[in-house]
């Protein structure tokens, strides 16, 4: 069985950082392109970083030069890497295949907040 734990998230002021984690279990992200997902309150999950099993990257328009997705097979844990974080960042952050193929579960709240 599939297991993706996310962690990482918190309160943060604008323009601070955060580092999120994906860990898996059951599965190797080395076979799988991987994304890291956010839903803010009374929106659509949207995908805003993703990963290919080569290592290639590709970010939404709205995080990119901000945000760093990064994978480590060895550890079968997917990172992402949150810079200059602004107040619409906030939202639950959720990593999932590509297309997700596994359940949602309850992701990691990021709050950006002065």
């Amino acid at each position: 069985q599939v297991q993706l734990v996310e962690s990482g998230g918190g309160l943060v002021q604008p323009g601070e950082s955060l580092r999120l984690s994906c860990a898996a279990s059951g599965m190797m992200f080395s076979i799988n392109a991987m994304g890291w997902y956010r839903q803010a309150p009374g929106k659509q999950r949207e995908l805003v970083a993703r990963i290919s099993s080569g290592g290639s990257t590709t970010y939404a328009d709205s995080v990119k030069g901000r945000f760093t997705i990064l994978q480590e097979n060895a550890k079968n844990t997917v990172y992402l890497e949150m810079n200059s974080l602004k107040p619409e960042d906030t939202a639950v952050y959720y990593c999932n295949t590509l297309p997700p193929l596994f359940s949602w579960d309850q992701g990691t709240q990021v709050t950006v907040s002065s």
